[in-house]
């Protein structure tokens, strides 16, 4: 999945011209906190509330100066350095670029969230398992040859690492409701579960988390 495939059309980006005022009502209807500002074809930044909130909202956008820099991706960035963008600089859209640095469109937080929630990591049954190992201890080889000896298989997997520790955390997405004889090979073999969950219970807590994110980026 690349950036050019999740490109929104439902929200237009802001022209210089427009005002604080709009731009805050355009921010207010699809619960975004940044906007694109466009010149014809030309990126110039994306501005947030608080650049709006600290000028006269009265005022064309493009007299403010910007407190955010000149994020973009590229239409071919895959969707990783799509979500590092958002993550890292806490941002609720990202605008996309040709590769002449023309304007495209852009990316809300909350479509990536929705392309997720439509893959089959998410919406195939299975059940999720949270193992805990050290760094030199990981092999995902080896766990996925555990899971396919015991007839299943993995649909996803997402690694965390903590800075000041020498652990990681494997989440994997297993296509079996049943999966207790894979969580006794996982300790036969010396991985610590840490958690698991079947597809009921892991839905309901994801549906829960979705739900607060989506009231947290409507507030």
């Amino acid at each position: 999945m690349v950036a050019e495939n999740l490109i929104s059309t439902a929200v237009l980006p802001l022209r210089t011209s427009d005002t604080g005022k709009q731009a805050l009502s355009v921010m207010e209807d699809f619960n975004v906190r940044h906007l694109p500002i466009v010149n014809n074809l030309v990126l110039l930044g994306l501005v947030s509330e608080e650049d709006i909130f600290i000028h006269n909202i009265h005022e064309p956008v493009g007299s403010y100066e910007l407190s955010i820099q000149r994020y973009r991706v590229k239409r071919t960035d895959h969707l990783y350095e799509v979500m590092r963008l958002l993550a890292e600089h806490s941002l609720t859209v990202i605008p996309v670029v040709d590769e002449e640095e023309n304007y495209l469109g852009m990316i809300s937080l909350e479509d990536v969230l929705n392309y997720f929630a439509k893959t089959a990591a998410f919406s195939d049954s299975g059940s999720i398992v949270v193992l805990e190992f050290q760094h030199r201890g990981y092999s995902l080889a080896e766990i996925a040859r555990l899971v396919e000896a015991e007839g299943a298989a993995i649909l996803s997997t997402f690694v965390t690492s903590f800075p000041e520790s020498s652990t990681v955390e494997v989440t994997l997405k297993i296509n079996r409701q049943d999966i207790r004889n894979i969580l006794r090979a996982f300790d036969r073999f010396g991985y610590e579960t840490k958690a698991s969950f079947n597809e009921e219970e892991y839905l309901d807590a994801l549906q829960e988390r979705f739900d607060a994110l989506m009231n947290y980026l409507s507030v």
